[in-house]
């Protein structure tokens, strides 16, 4: 699964660069031959705009939102884009500058103001950003773009048209939640995000909008909080991108990367000061597990260490014989991955992009196992006892179990990322295939099958090609877990004609199926769906 292709042209560069959205869907060049079944909308979202004016976005998750579809029906493929009219970017039009700071770049008042009007507005307090490029999924019967803040984007899945603003701290006791909840088969929505807790200290909240409401109202108004997990420090809630969730359990791992409320709360309003200013690690803490009961929601006071290490994606985790399986993509140490994520970084020349990643911290898919049963006075032992795996759990002295990871796939400066599963079917279940985009040095360049049982693996790779994450699209007659295919956006930079293509592969061997090219570039996206 290491990649050994070189990119001395620097092609990966272009997936950093500013598009127009389209005016109307435009026909894609179809070849192979696209299943019958397969007839939908692949949904994508990410940065769009890396500049407004002559003022640049300065991080990889700072450009505007752009939402993307691939219709596909009757063999026939078209592809329309368009940008998200937030209050970002609608006043950043308007205005002609960077209005709202976004995660890497901050936004200063505006200079056509005299100077006792731009030193209020420093006063003003926080305005938070709904700037929406990271995730779509569905609530009830509507569709939300998210980022990670409060703020949620109700779009319309068909002609992309941006509907609402919806803010959660209307409904929820949280302060953000993540852009990868989960979703029950009845179209319960399960999410995670910081709050205060009891004495005004950090906490965080695992919220649940219920499934589409008979009587048509929206499930939004119906959230609540489920249950509240504690916070390792007061006033420094840990960076949190995604958790766990199986048949009865939630997992939460909170990992050293942390937020300083209190630098984010002060110095924003006097300095301009952005999202990655207030993010720092504690190199002394390591990372902890936590785990609560679903039903009735529950926090399980068991105290699960381990040693320090970044975690954006889970891929699965479920139940076996009184232990939760959790396997994750992580990245080793305290140091914060995305330090290593400003445009200026991933834009560099191959050689720099090369030498960049030699310092960052390097990415491990690990499985590790927790035991539910847990009894003190089994000190210094494994308390692991499933066949399968080398993962292990001890006790130690003060009550606290350490978990040592089994290791599937690890190659230096090679990460497994963006793992999509048979969600619908092995969600929290025994499960055997991860799929993922592979990243070479932090740039996007194979799509990735992992078998977590045997660590055998697949590939899907071309020179100079940049994929997207992988979405599975399990099969109508499906018989086995990877009976189906998967869907990317990848781009071809070198090409003189068409591009940009969506790639439809064979899940089981990654052999592929089919291709749709369209003559327009596109830029990175970094999470979406599937809508039959």
């Amino acid at each position: 699964m290491v990649s050994r292709l070189e990119h001395p042209a620097g092609g990966y560069k272009k997936i950093f660069e500013s598009c127009d959205e389209l005016a109307e869907p435009i026909p894609a060049h179809v070849s192979g031959k696209i299943p019958a079944w397969l007839t939908g909308s692949l949904l994508r979202v990410g940065p769009g705009l890396f500049e407004i004016g002559d003022e640049p976005f300065y991080h990889i998750f700072d450009g505007q939102a752009l939402i993307h579809k691939f219709d596909l029906k009757d063999g026939h493929v078209t592809y329309y884009r368009r940008f998200i009219r937030t209050d970002a970017y609608v006043r950043a039009m308007t205005e002609k500058r960077i209005v709202i700071t976004e995660f890497g770049t901050a936004a200063y008042p505006d200079p056509c103001k005299n100077i006792f009007s731009r030193f209020f507005t420093y006063f003003q307090g926080i305005e938070v950003t709904d700037n929406c490029l990271v995730n779509i999924y569905p609530i009830g019967e509507d569709f939300y773009a998210c980022t990670e803040t409060n703020y949620i984007t109700k779009v319309d899945p068909d002609t992309l048209e941006t509907i609402k603003k919806v803010d959660l701290c209307n409904y929820l006791s949280v302060n953000g939640v993540t852009a990868h909840p989960h979703t029950e088969p009845d179209g319960t929505v399960y999410n995670i995000g910081n709050c205060f807790g009891k004495n005004m200290s950090l906490a965080y909240n695992i919220v649940k909008i219920p499934p589409p409401q008979d009587d048509k109202s929206d499930p939004i108004e119906k959230s609540k909080v489920l249950v509240q997990f504690p916070s390792s420090e007061r006033f420094k809630p840990s960076y949190v991108h995604s958790f766990g969730m199986t048949e009865n359990y939630f997992v939460f791992v909170e990992t050293p990367v942390k937020i300083n409320l209190l630098k984010f709360l002060t110095y924003w309003s006097i300095r301009g000061t952005n999202y990655m200013d207030c993010f720092e690690s504690n190199d002394k803490m390591g990372t902890w597990f936590h785990l609560a009961t679903k039903n009735p929601g529950e926090y399980i006071d068991h105290k699960f260490r381990t040693s320090a290490f970044n975690l954006f994606h889970h891929i699965n985790c479920y139940e076996d014989q009184g232990f939760i399986v959790v396997d994750l993509c992580t990245w080793k140490g305290h140091d914060f991955v995305y330090n290593y994520l400003y445009l200026a970084n991933v834009r560099q020349n191959w050689e720099e992009v090369k030498k960049a990643a030699m310092r960052a911290p390097q990415p491990e898919v690990r499985r590790y196992v927790l035991p539910l049963d847990i009894h003190r006075e089994e000190q210094g032992k494994n308390l692991v006892s499933l066949p399968y795996t080398t993962a292990t759990a001890v006790m130690c002295s003060d009550g606290s179990v350490w978990l040592e990871p089994e290791v599937l796939f690890s190659g230096p400066r090679q990460a497994f990322e963006f793992p999509q599963i048979n969600y619908k079917k092995y969600c929290g279940k025994n499960y055997t295939f991860a799929y993922g985009l592979g990243l070479n040095h932090f740039v996007p360049d194979r799509i990735c099958k992992l078998n977590v049982k045997s660590k055998e693996t697949w590939i899907w790779q071309e020179p100079d090609a940049y994929p997207s994450e992988p979405l599975f699209v399990q099969s109508p007659d499906a018989k086995d877990e990877d009976d189906g295919v998967l869907m990317s956006i990848v781009v071809k930079p070198g090409v003189t004609q068409r591009p940009a293509f969506l790639l439809i592969l064979n899940a089981t061997d990654l052999t592929e199926i089919a291709r749709a090219e369209v003559d327009v570039m596109i830029p990175v996206t970094l999470h979406g769906m599937y809508k039959p």
